[in-house]
């Protein structure tokens, strides 16, 4: 998160759709950041594939699947989990113009052809 003293941020989305941020306050720190980040490109890339999300056309991996490589339990918001045909939907919580709003959300990219509907809780 960029903090007061930010002058330089850099943002980067791979063709998976990780997104990786760099914020700096100097030159120096800028450089150094995105040599750092250049040197650890291939950990990058190694961390997303061992997580299955750069497999080509692979949907990205589920809460459980997460969960299960770190040995951790999920924690279901309330009123329990919901699936759709792509896995574990994603809970969400906003305000829209007609007031606030809550629901879960199918796991595909935004603008995915099959992306499912999402069920809001009234």
């Amino acid at each position: 998160m960029a903090t007061e003293g930010t002058k330089f941020q850099v943002n980067f989305k791979t063709a998976d759709g990780t997104l990786i941020n760099l914020y700096a306050a100097t030159v120096t720190e800028l450089e150094t950041g995105l040599s750092d980040l250049a040197m650890n490109s291939m950990n990058i890339k190694a961390t997303a594939a061992e997580l299955g999300s750069v497999k080509a056309g692979a949907p990205a991996p589920t809460t459980a699947s997460v969960a299960q490589s770190f040995n951790a339990t999920p924690v279901a918001p309330a009123g329990g989990a919901q699936t759709c045909a792509h896995g574990e939907m994603v809970y969400k919580t906003g305000t829209s113009t007609k007031g606030p709003w809550k629901g879960y959300m199918c796991p595909t990219p935004k603008g995915a052809a099959d992306k499912c509907d999402p069920i809001f809780i009234r």
